[in-house]
């Protein structure tokens, strides 16, 4: 299976969603009130949000994707009535669903660092009016918006006006919260 393939099987997907859309809106929570504020910010700043970002998006996906999972096959378990509990987590069943939790928790920590450190890293650039991060977030959330709305057969004139909103009302909130 060629990388392309595997990157937009349905799971892997959601995982790329995901990370992307908590790394972006995360960047925008935090660092809106400083971008607005002063005349750029470092690259080193940058980097250290946008890891902190992705940590905490790979333990967030890892521990809700799993527990999912495991629900399944506890669901399972139950409708084949067996008699002993557990029995499919320990199985090559339950290595699979950590393996793959672990891998798609992996891809997501990687979108939801990279979804951070694009605006972070244009408001890097000194020479970039303090608003163009917060564009390039509206950017990248608008191009998600169509991006998913052909995915799932859904109205690009709904998802990319409500990701956008969603970028617009955080970075708000992150404007008045003035985090960092």
């Amino acid at each position: 299976m060629n990388v392309y393939a595997w990157l937009f099987q349905r799971s892997h997907l959601f995982a790329l969603v995901i990370g992307l859309t908590d790394g972006i809106l995360t960047a925008l929570t935090l660092i809106s009130g400083r971008l607005l504020a002063g005349p750029y910010i470092s690259f080193s700043l940058a980097l250290r949000i946008a890891t902190g970002s992705a940590l905490s998006g790979i333990f967030v996906y890892f521990t809700a994707e799993y527990s999912r999972l495991r629900g399944e096959l506890v669901h399972a378990e139950r409708q084949l009535n067996l008699a002993a509990r557990g029995i499919f987590a320990t199985t090559q069943l339950g290595k699979a669903v950590r393996r793959d939790t672990i891998w798609a928790g992996a891809l997501s920590g990687s979108a939801n660092f990279l979804g951070a450190l694009f605006p972070l890293f244009v408001g890097s650039i000194h020479s970039a009016p303090c608003w163009l991060p917060i564009a390039a977030a509206m950017v990248v959330l608008g191009v998600m918006g169509v991006v998913l709305a052909r995915t799932v057969y859904g109205r690009i004139i709904v998802w990319t006006p409500v990701l956008m909103l969603a970028g617009i009302i955080l970075a708000f909130v992150g404007v008045k919260l003035h985090i960092v």
